[in-house]
């Protein structure tokens, strides 16, 4: 069996330890010379840093074996740092951490109230209670009421009651109105069905009426009924938004002026005049464009209506048929 190599460093006649090759003083055990750099053999004492004593003395009898080997006293390199780069730490700090926790929490019970409430329908965010309906497109204060531009849709309680735009509506069931907030509370207030006393304003006299209230699904069927109407829709060849609305007490004139009509069409066709106002429209009193305009809507294309007019200062009545809208 082979004996393990002899790494030891030669001793000078003193007997300290000394490099082999420059013959510099070397510590016990150490295999890499400081002064030269020789390694002495295999081992890790070699990977030692290696750091020449200030004022180390210069050995005598030192052994260069290599052209590269630098003199005993030349300058090593300088040391910097230490040595090896610090491995830099991956990962979250502690806060980071905290905050992922709660962000994942938070995440959770979302989810788990999503599949929990799955199915279960959320209560409307506003709620109204049922209320009567009138059978109009909408009050607005009026001098001594409340009024309304149009009755609507067709069969309607106002409808049924007689009731047209322009109308100031003065006393609802037994109390006087002075604002549109006051008669939307008393039809809140109202029963659904329950017949009432109007009392309102047309042209200066005071009329009274019997109205029975309905539901908003009643209200609302109505409407669909007079969408849905096969026959379709009137045309009479004007434009509600080039009339004018006519009310004057001294002369006792209430209608609603045309301005304009439509060559060829059924109004100027047969006979309907720019200025005429029309006061009536197939028996119904006309006070408003837009109750003017629904009237034309509701008739039934094709038929034959009267109209009557205010043509200058005179009551004429014109026969019109109507197209189809």
């Amino acid at each position: 069996m082979d004996s393990p190599p002899n790494y030891s460093a030669p001793a000078d006649q003193s007997g300290n330890i000394v490099c082999g090759q420059c013959g510099a003083p070397m510590p016990q055990g150490m295999r890499f010379c400081r002064a030269c750099g020789n390694r002495l053999g295999e081992g890790p004492a070699e990977y030692t840093e290696t750091v020449r004593f200030p004022n180390a003395p210069v050995a005598t009898g030192a052994r260069f074996t290599a052209p590269f080997t630098p003199g005993m006293n030349a300058p090593l390199a300088p040391q910097t740092g230490r040595g090896f780069p610090r491995r830099r730490r991956l990962g979250f700090t502690g806060m980071s951490w905290m905050w992922i926790v709660l962000a994942l929490f938070f995440a959770s019970g979302g989810l788990l109230s999503m599949f929990k409430n799955r199915g279960t329908p959320r209560p409307p965010m506003f709620s109204t209670a049922p209320r009567s309906y009138f059978g109009v497109n909408q009050f607005t204060n009026a001098n001594g009421g409340v009024t309304f531009r149009v009755v609507e849709p067709p069969g309607s309680p106002a409808d049924k009651a007689g009731l047209v735009g322009g109308d100031i509506v003065t006393t609802f069931d037994g109390h006087p109105l002075r604002t549109s907030d006051e008669i939307m509370s008393l039809l809140r207030q109202t029963p659904i069905g329950k017949t009432v006393e109007v009392i309102y304003l047309r042209d200066g006299e005071t009329k009274k009426a019997q109205l029975t209230t309905i539901s908003e699904d009643e209200f609302n069927a109505l409407n669909d009924a007079f969408d849905e109407r096969p026959e379709g829709k009137g045309f009479f060849g004007f434009e509600s938004n080039r009339t004018t609305q006519i009310s004057n007490p001294e002369t006792k004139t209430y209608g609603v002026r045309i301005d304009y009509l439509y060559e060829n069409d059924p109004a100027i066709l047969f006979g309907i005049k720019v200025g005429d106002i029309i006061t009536e429209f197939d028996g119904v009193p006309i006070r408003t464009p837009a109750e003017l305009l629904s009237r034309v809507r509701r008739a039934i294309p094709y038929n034959t209506i009267k109209i009557v007019v205010i043509r200058d200062g005179q009551r004429v009545e014109v026969p019109v048929k109507l197209g189809k809208n």
